[in-house]
């Protein structure tokens, strides 16, 4: 897979859920992970964090959105249920990205929305748990930059000889 991205959180108050978060972003393969303004409590991620990410994906913690200091040419995509938002399946991620959240019971700042480069919404009736949607954002990157084969259009997986020729288009 080509590109980068890293995922973080603004504001993020609960160590649970930023645990959760950097442990999903350690298993999908993350380049880097990040908060902007995080809650003093959430810094004591150890308890949910079992795969020990901040050992294993680097960790940044800008203390202002003014602090936060992305790579060139990385784009910022905001994770946000708003009504102007691009919807997640229809959405391309970028080969270089980072993705941010919004805290627990908020909304990405108004100042967070402006920085970013696109607005994505995971079409739901209402908001998820912020790891919930660190986690689902991840697989649709993952799906979506993985160079996985189609679906099958029947029910199940592929067969074998749909495995066969995705396996020989890519060596």
């Amino acid at each position: 897979m080509r590109g980068y991205f890293g995922i973080g959180a603004e504001e993020i108050s609960k160590p649970m859920n930023l645990g959760a978060i950097l442990r999903t972003a350690h298993a999908f393969g993350a380049s880097f992970a990040f908060t902007v303004n995080a809650h003093h409590k959430a810094q004591k991620v150890f308890d949910s964090d079992t795969s020990r990410s901040l050992k294993n994906v680097p960790y940044y913690g800008w203390d202002t959105l003014n602090d936060m200091l992305l790579p060139k040419g990385c784009s910022l995509v905001g994770i946000e249920l708003t009504d102007e938002a691009v919807e997640l399946p229809s959405f391309r991620h970028p080969r270089a990205a980072a993705y941010v959240l919004g805290r627990e019971r908020g909304s990405l700042s108004a100042e967070m929305q402006a920085r970013c480069d696109h607005i994505v919404r995971i079409p739901t009736r209402f908001c998820v748990n912020v790891s919930v949607a660190a986690a689902i954002t991840l697989y649709d990157r993952t799906l979506c930059m993985g160079g996985y084969p189609e679906r099958p259009v029947m029910p199940g997986g592929p067969g074998l000889d749909a495995i066969s020729d995705w396996d020989a288009k890519k060596h």
